[in-house]
Parts: structure tokens; sequence; C-alpha cells
């Protein structure tokens, strides 16, 4: 498995991930979500920030299922699925993960013809990283 790469604006993501919480940033002054995290809010143009939970559930606004060839460390994993997440509660944030048949499995778990545009899906932890299951 490759560690995701962390840089100061998303740090306190992969670090909430780390004890298994969901967050994601927001504007202290206009109160506004933003994914990725960055330095200056889109909207007003504050530097000031929080990081607000968020349920963790939502549904897979699309995805792909790569095939050889592939990095080394994902090859002999194939297939297995890449999704991006539209949040329930914040239609607008989407995030990309994959989807696995429970918390903890390998990526390739889960047969990837069960994975549909729409489908529900529930955040999990592995290692500190967010996977998703179909709820």
């Amino acid at each position: 498995m490759l560690n995701p790469v962390t840089d100061t604006d998303g740090a306190p993501f992969w670090e909430y991930a780390a004890q298994g919480e969901l967050r994601v940033q927001a504007c202290a002054d206009c109160g506004e979500a933003r994914f990725p995290p960055r330095p200056c809010c889109p909207h007003c143009q504050s530097f000031a920030s929080e990081w607000r939970p968020v349920s963790g559930r939502g549904r897979v606004w699309s995805y792909v299922v790569p095939h050889p060839p592939l990095l080394p460390d994902y090859a002999e994993q194939a297939p297995y699925n890449v999704v991006v997440v539209e949040l329930e509660e914040l239609p607008r944030i989407r995030l990309v993960g994959n989807v696995v048949s429970r918390a903890g499995a390998p990526l390739g778990s889960l047969d990837p013809r069960r994975v549909r545009i729409g489908a529900r899906v529930q955040v999990v932890f592995c290692d500190g990283l967010p996977q998703w299951v179909l709820s």
C-alpha cells in the first residue's frame, strides 16, 4: 500500500483519519466547506479555517476499474475500483478512495461489478486511510 503524501494544509485530514474520523476543512468565517484543503477560502478569501466532522455517508459519484500496467504496488491487487464519493451532507465535496468488502479488506476484495454510480457507501478506516463499504 502506498501512503498519502501530506502537506501543511491537508495534514489535519490525515491526522483525523488516523483517529477514525472523517472531517472536512471549512472556512471559520463564512462556513463554506472545501476539499481538497487549502489555505484560503475560495468564497470569501479568509485564511481562517476549521475541521468539521461529517457522517461519512455518501454516494458513488464516479468510478473506474484500472487494469495493468499499473504501479508495481498496485498491479498485483488488480482489478480493483477507484471511486469518487459525493458526501451526503455536503454534495459539492467529493473524496477519492476505494470500495472494499469490509474495513481493512484489501483493494481487490469487492467484485468491481458491484460498484455502481449512485450506490450508497459508508466510510471505514484501515491504518489511517479512509475506505468505503457499500451500505
